[in-house]
């Protein structure tokens, strides 16, 4: 029997692109990590708010939450190699900041990438509006 997970990764389950993005992170993941899709939580039990979960994914991690480009890089430090050496270079500083701009790319053109989801879509056109 597997122990509960530690880490809990909190992503949109309504956006296509992030929930492919999820199942490539779980086909590699060498931790055991709570995944789930922010429309099924509380966001006050992590201690975030909708808008929060709203803007980027989120890594829990006992007391410490890391977002976005953050979150992204845990992840891959729980993959295996060489997965876990990209996400340890893209925690450090100077990476860590070219990471924060595509991330901050990816997270506002989702509703364009491959694998959308029509809620996705809508979700794109009502932030642009």
């Amino acid at each position: 029997m597997a122990p509960p997970p530690e880490e809990t990764l909190i992503f949109d389950g309504e956006c296509g692109f992030c929930t492919a993005c999820v199942d490539w992170f779980r086909a590699r993941s060498r931790k055991t990590v709570r995944v789930v899709p922010m429309q099924r939580i509380n966001p006050e039990h992590f201690g975030l708010t909708l808008a929060q979960m709203e803007k980027e994914a989120w890594w829990i991690s006992g007391a410490q939450n890391y977002a976005g480009h953050r979150a992204v890089s845990r992840a891959l430090m729980a993959c295996g190699a060489p997965w876990n050496i990209v996400g340890f270079v893209l925690d450090v500083i100077p990476f860590r900041w070219g990471a924060a701009i595509a991330y901050r790319w990816v997270a506002r053109n989702r509703g364009r990438l491959p694998g959308v989801l029509p809620a996705c879509q809508r979700n794109e056109r009502e932030r642009s509006d």
